[in-house]
């Protein structure tokens, strides 16, 4: 597959998640404005307000992750934490940001689509700890136990058909090419109570 070029699934990628952000805004901006009026209350109205600030947690971590970033395009650490904490609120997953200050947003595109694969072999919960190396970065996931699916990190390693992946495993193809288009590769160690990943 070639890397030059627009990158055309990042920009499907932004389009789809610019496109839904709003209406997911103004459904839980008029979920608000019931609770405030007092005509809607209860269990009914806590699930709908609690799936609404999912699904806007997942789009923004997905614009990052899946969406287009400029070579110049910076991501400032506030914005990068306020992301993480909105898409682990309430799940059993936590993440350790570490890094301090801005950063490319073409290397948090790849960090985050890295914590996705982690995610991916953390079913039951876990801990990743997110850390800058020098001009490299390092993603450890720790647990009670992993849950590791050989043939989409197979994919991830270069070793494996991008096309068997499924749409739930589509981060372990698109990370490979994202780090290539970056000039770096991806290097995982895989545990049974952790996995890293380097790049």
């Amino acid at each position: 597959m070639s890397h030059d070029g627009p990158d055309l699934t990042a920009l499907l990628g932004s389009r789809i998640c610019h496109d839904l952000i709003s209406p997911l805004g103004a459904i839980g901006n008029g979920v608000e404005l019931l609770a405030m009026s007092g005509t809607a209350a209860g269990p009914e109205m806590a699930l709908i307000a609690e799936s609404v600030a999912s699904a806007k947690a997942r789009i923004r971590f997905f614009r990052i992750a899946f969406g287009a970033a400029a070579p110049d395009q910076r991501l400032g650490r506030p914005e990068i934490l306020a992301v993480i904490a909105d898409m682990t609120r309430g799940g059993k997953l936590a993440i350790d940001w570490q890094p301090e200050g801005d950063q490319a947003r073409r290397e948090v595109k790849l960090a985050f689509l890295g914590l996705q694969c982690l995610e991916s072999a953390l079913p039951w919960g876990g801990r990743v700890t997110v850390q800058r190396q020098g001009p490299g970065w390092l993603l450890r996931a720790e647990a009670q136990r992993v849950k590791v699916d050989a043939a989409p990190w197979a994919v991830l390693a270069g070793l494996g058909d991008p096309a068997e992946v499924s749409a739930a495993q589509v981060h372990f193809a698109l990370m490979p090419v994202e780090a290539a288009r970056q000039a770096r590769k991806v290097q995982a160690d895989l545990g049974e109570t952790g996995i890293s990943l380097r790049f």
